[in-house]
């Protein structure tokens, strides 16, 4: 600790960064500190430049092939010098290539927008988490959230319940589109097959368990979500041809009890969304309602992933902040809620993508 702290002295004396920014064996450490320190400063930029991407639907444009800027410009409304300005960003941030003939293509991360209509529909959201942090001060001082609580309507209501359609609409259509790749995901990592029953809980639409009806053919399924959510998945399952092994319960899954029946109970994408009380009482229910060996699946992105630790402890962390409730959590810490709540100690299945979620897995003692 004393070594660290003299380290940390020395790296901010300005006559040591200017040494270490001329001297050959420390100058490419320099270079990308100082890297890092201004993209930490122009972010903001960069999500804006992404989201001008995003509003005009500049990946779909490029997906048949280049185009020119005057060509965008046309199809944008926008002038061309404002277009070049816009591409060339885009470029910078691998979203767009530069292509012969003076033409813009897709970038490698431009590719990556069009894989997952999710992340597009996160980036059009995100316009509420930034309006909300445009004083992350007040909000470190109890600031009341506003816009993303008011996308999130169950934060914080006393009766969420009674929530209606038009209360659901949107936050419900934001996590299916962004769910199918997490069911992949989640899917690869744990062999559902083992179960008689499937029941999810805060499963929205149903978009992951029609994922797991698709991969396994003949387990049951049960979803659990507020009354209107439910009613929105119990259509897409009569949609998809599943009515007959699939049913949709519309119930406050906090305050319980949960169906019986089932033999496994997941929880995708839910608890980091709850405070810690709320989180206990979802995990009793679910304790309560499986038999002895049931299973308990928990499937979502955990403070602490070795590689990801800015997206869970300060992208989630103020996300959750402005949202007005919810934690992003470790293995650890989720490990001794469900412990409380009775089960076993949760292992961990390995993802393929853990920076996306990871996946616990705890029993019910016989």
């Amino acid at each position: 600790m004393a070594f660290q702290d003299w380290a940390n002295r020395v790296q901010a004396n300005p006559r040591f960064r200017r040494f270490a920014a001329a001297f050959p064996l420390t100058r490419f450490v320099a270079r990308k500190r100082a890297r890092a320190l201004f993209d930490l400063c122009a972010g903001f930029v960069y999500t804006q430049v992404l989201t001008a991407c995003v509003r005009l639907d500049l990946f779909r444009a490029l997906e048949a092939g280049p185009r020119t800027a005057s060509d965008l410009a046309r199809q944008f409304g926008l002038e061309e010098a404002a277009t070049i300005k816009l591409l060339d960003a885009a470029v910078s941030l691998k979203l767009a290539a530069r292509r012969s003939g003076g033409r813009y293509g897709l970038g490698q991360l431009g590719c990556a927008m069009l894989g997952d209509p999710g992340i597009p529909a996160m980036v059009a959201h995100h316009a509420a988490l930034y309006a909300d942090l445009r004083d992350p001060v007040a909000l470190l001082k109890g600031a009341k959230p506003g816009a993303l609580a008011g996308a999130w309507p169950y934060a914080g209501s006393d009766a969420p319940a009674a929530l209606t359609e038009a209360h659901v609409a949107d936050y419900t259509q934001l996590m299916s589109v962004s769910q199918s790749f997490v069911a992949e995901e989640v899917i690869a990592a744990y062999d559902f097959r083992r179960h008689r029953c499937v029941m999810d809980v805060g499963g929205g639409d149903g978009t992951f368990l029609s994922a797991v009806a698709r991969a396994v053919p003949d387990t049951r399924l049960t979803l659990v979500d507020l009354p209107p959510v439910a009613a929105r998945a119990a259509a897409r399952f009569e949609a998809a041809g599943l009515s007959g092994r699939a049913t949709a319960n519309g119930c406050d899954a906090i305050a319980g009890p949960l169906p019986s029946g089932a033999d496994l109970v997941s929880f995708v994408r839910v608890l980091h969304d709850h405070n810690d009380d709320a989180v206990l009482a979802f995990l009793r229910n679910a304790h309560a309602a499986l038999p002895p060996g049931g299973v308990l699946l928990i499937a979502e992105p955990l403070s602490g992933t070795p590689g990801a630790e800015p997206i869970g402890d300060a992208y989630f962390g103020f996300y959750f902040l402005a949202m007005g409730q919810g934690s992003s959590r470790t293995a650890a810490r989720l490990n001794e809620l469900a412990n409380a709540a009775g089960f076993t100690p949760l292992q961990e299945r390995q993802t393929r993508l853990p920076i996306l979620v990871r996946v616990l897995v705890g029993t019910k003692p016989p």
